[in-house]
């Protein structure tokens, strides 16, 4: 059982996106929610080469009239981190968001790993390393981490791939959801992460009776022991944010009123 002491370890936040609204409407918005933090995409009035140093000076400003803080950064990505294609360029691009982050507080950077290479030597496989080296090392010298999507793979094939980078900016996002919709079990893999979780995503899915499959739904309303699995949090000394969010649906605004209310349960003092 998770008792009040140990949930004050956890923050409770939201991603921006849901709410589709402007970024200065969003943060008013999610300041109403309640919530102790926000993730946001850096694209758009968000995206470095947009927001100069008067910019990053206001957009703090702002977060904290709101009583926010800035959780993370989400870093969305045309083609993965496997792709040889403007190599280069991708690398430039995640590296401005990682300063971006440094520079907003967070030092926190959300960007989707790609399924873990099984031939260490295909070249899918050597650009994700040449990649995830080139920016753990800018990571560790600016200290900005790297939170990488993870869910494509069992939690045990992440924690070994990962274990070959020397380098302490390298971590994952935590997502039930992700693991759900891949076929795996959230709970198994959140166990098999321990050391590993920088961040944690807060979506459910449901599975179907009949085929199998699962779709995203709203926080609480789906097939993640929510309970079992903030104990599994505690149990592995994870500190930190939460974040509601919501990929799918009619009212997505809603569903992450709906999942904060349903959380705010685990969450103390939030």
């Amino acid at each position: 059982m998770v008792n009040a002491e140990d949930m004050s370890r956890f923050k409770l936040g939201l991603t921006l996106e849901p709410l589709d609204a402007p970024i200065r409407a969003a943060i008013a918005l999610a300041g109403k929610f309640g919530v102790a933090g926000v993730e946001a995409n850096a694209v758009g009035d968000l995206a470095p080469e947009r927001l100069g140093e008067t910019g990053r000076r206001e957009l703090r400003n702002l977060l904290r009239s709101h009583n926010l803080e800035l959780a993370a950064l989400g870093c969305p990505l045309r083609r993965g981190l496997d792709a040889r294609e403007y190599q280069s360029e991708r690398v430039e691009y995640v590296r401005q968001i990682m300063q971006l982050a440094f520079d907003l507080g967070p030092r926190r950077v959300v960007v989707p790993l790609p399924q873990v290479p099984t031939e260490p030597e295909n070249p899918r496989a050597v650009t994700l390393r040449e990649v995830l080296r080139d920016l753990a090392g800018f990571g560790d010298r600016i200290g900005t981490q790297l939170v990488l999507e993870v869910g494509l793979d069992t939690g045990e094939a992440v924690r070994e791939y990962l274990s070959r980078f020397d380098c302490g900016s390298l971590a994952v996002t935590y997502d039930p959801a992700n693991f759900l919709l891949n076929g795996h079990d959230p709970l198994t893999n959140l166990g098999a992460l321990a050391g590993r979780i920088g961040h944690v995503h807060a979506r459910d899915g449901r599975i179907a009776t009949v085929s199998g499959g699962a779709r995203e739904v709203a926080v609480g309303a789906g097939d993640v022991e929510w309970m079992v699995l903030f104990a599994t949090l505690e149990s592995i000394d994870y500190r930190g944010y939460i974040v509601v969010d919501r990929k799918t649906g009619e009212d997505r605004a809603a569903d992450v009123r709906k999942g904060i209310a349903f959380l705010r349960r685990f969450v103390a003092g939030v």
